[in-house]
């Protein structure tokens, strides 16, 4: 072939060393190849064109955007990450041979904690845990998340008794500890598809998909296959405690398919041995077998309770929408940590002109808006912080002269510009101190405008939540009332707020832009990065 075939791939080592195999096995056959890191879908808008095409995918939908662009000619996955329905226009190219397909528990101090009714387990995963506490019903199951090293590190760090692993990952990374320090799991059933690796292509390039068709391992296309059939049947939509594993030996396919609820408590198994040529709806017919022996039942109160693999709690109230863009594998709570009452201003307020009007949030431009019309307001000059409340300004009162993403960055920049002069500053009774007293410093003065008063509304939730959302430094205040941080990211909306929640918290994530939907963006990115491989 004689154009250079760009490899699609995120950037994780694992990741890497996945796509590095692919490249080697396409140019063993003569071609050239260029590996293209894509961690983000970055500025590309989620929204009704792409839900179109069916990007669904927790772990591939970025990839798959930079394929249906045309960004890359191929996206290498970890196949069990690849929904069971492919995006419209995308194929499978290729499966290359498969490795190890089995979970290994990484000890900390040896195998004796077995006979231990306290003895505590660490994963990420919902069928590990099922399958752990089918077998081990009086140990304790805590979350593990990240990628294999910090995973690693939190098990040093820990008074667990071991954590399990794909051990597919760990001998990929030449990171799998000692014998006599690990213990493979054969009796778990791993995820459809485990130690896979899948090549995606458009199925317009019909060139490529004859090229790339020459690594395909068909032993391992064809048991992975069965395996995500009995996936793709099962599940519904729901996410659910689900293993299968095909095996190809002697000319025939010996397929095991599991069901688990959540708590390990029920089990549903299918089991047979086929001759190879009649394994083609082995994995249809086995998810079948379970639904219509209790397994309806089962899937259908996952579904009622809203079983999710990760929770997040936002101290703002979402709406459906909002809600709805999540991925289907977190499951959100929400309630308004703090409450806004806007004052009621005097006229004299806004009765003389005003050189320059200062605004550090949407909640002052709403309650000025609350109690004067866009006519009353003669603003020279208008200097705010955000993108959103500029867009409120230049809709309802008029152009903003600078704006910038934090108050501290507004003030730099006021410093320089406005000396020996005076602002008038529209905010709240909670407002920081940052601002007004780098002003002050530079000798410009700063008439405060006490708009709206903003109270806190603390509550108690549950120590079950893998995230916290943040959209103010007050509203951090107001959850740590009654709320310890214990082990939750905090989302936050911007740096301001993010400055805040590093005092309290251990991991921050600040949202690229100072919106909701921005926030909604970096729990869906984080939490499909390091759940990656199940590791």
């Amino acid at each position: 072939m004689d154009k250079i075939i760009r490899i699609g791939t995120r950037s994780s080592d694992l990741a890497m060393w996945q796509a590095n195999t692919v490249a080697q096995q396409l140019e063993h056959f003569g071609c050239k190849t260029e590996i293209v890191k894509i961690d983000s879908i970055g500025d590309v808008v989620l929204d009704k064109p792409l839900y179109e095409l069916g990007v669904t995918g927790v772990f591939t939908k970025n990839l798959d955007v930079a394929l249906l662009n045309g960004e890359i000619d191929i996206a290498v996955h970890s196949f069990k990450d690849v929904p069971t329905k492919l995006p419209k226009g995308i194929v499978q190219a290729a499966v290359i041979k498969r490795g190890d397909f089995n979970d290994v528990l990484i000890l900390k101090d040896g195998e004796d904690f077995f006979a231990d009714k306290n003895a505590v387990i660490a994963t990420g995963s919902l069928r590990r845990k099922a399958q752990w506490l089918y077998r081990y019903p009086n140990h304790t199951i805590v979350g593990l998340r990240g990628n294999v090293n910090s995973r690693m590190r939190k098990l040093e760090e820990n008074d667990w008794n071991g954590a399990i692993f794909a051990k597919i990952g760990l001998k990929r990374l030449k990171l799998l500890p000692p014998q006599e320090e690990h213990l493979i799991l054969d009796w778990m059933v791993p995820a459809p598809a485990q130690g896979a690796v899948m090549v995606a292509a458009l199925d317009s390039d019909l060139e490529l998909l004859e090229y790339v068709k020459q690594i395909n391992h068909e032993d391992t296309a064809k048991c992975v296959k069965i395996e995500r059939d009995f996936l793709r049947v099962l599940e519904g939509g729901c996410t659910a405690p689900i293993g299968a594993l095909a095996l190809i030996i002697k000319e025939e396919v010996k397929f095991k398919g599991v069901l688990f609820s959540p708590d390990g408590s029920n089990k549903m198994e299918f089991s047979k041995t086929v001759p190879v040529d009649n394994a083609w709806d082995l994995g249809e017919y086995g998810a079948k077998y379970i639904l219509d022996r209790g397994g309806k039942n089962l899937m259908r109160s996952l579904q009622s309770e809203g079983e999710k693999s990760t929770l997040i709690y936002s101290t703002k109230s979402l709406s459906l929408a909002q809600t709805n863009s999540l991925d289907s594998k977190i499951g959100a709570v929400s309630s308004d940590f703090i409450t806004i009452r806007n004052n009621r201003l005097k006229p004299i307020v806004v009765r003389k002109n005003i050189e320059n009007a200062l605004f550090t949030s949407q909640n002052a431009v709403e309650a000025l808006l609350s109690n004067f019309d866009a006519n009353e307001l003669d603003f020279t000059n208008i200097y705010c912080v955000g993108r959103r409340t500029k867009k409120l300004i230049e809709k309802r009162i008029g152009k903003v002269k600078q704006s910038e993403n934090s108050a501290e960055k507004l003030a730099d920049y006021l410093a320089k510009n406005l000396k020996d002069t005076s602002v008038t500053f529209f905010c709240g009774n909670k407002r920081r101190d940052e601002l007004p007293t780098i002003l002050a410093q530079n000798n410009v003065v700063v008439n405060e405008v006490e708009c709206y008063q903003t109270s806190l509304t603390p509550r108690k939730i549950e120590e079950k939540y893998n995230g916290i959302l943040f959209y103010s430094p007050t509203g951090i205040e107001s959850y740590l009332k009654d709320n310890s941080t214990f082990d939750s990211v905090a989302f936050c909306i911007g740096e301001t707020t993010a400055a805040e929640a590093r005092k309290h918290f251990e991991k921050v994530i600040v949202s690229k832009v100072s919106t909701v939907e921005s926030v909604l963006d970096a729990v869906n990115e984080y939490f499909t990065k390091s759940t990656e491989e199940e590791i």
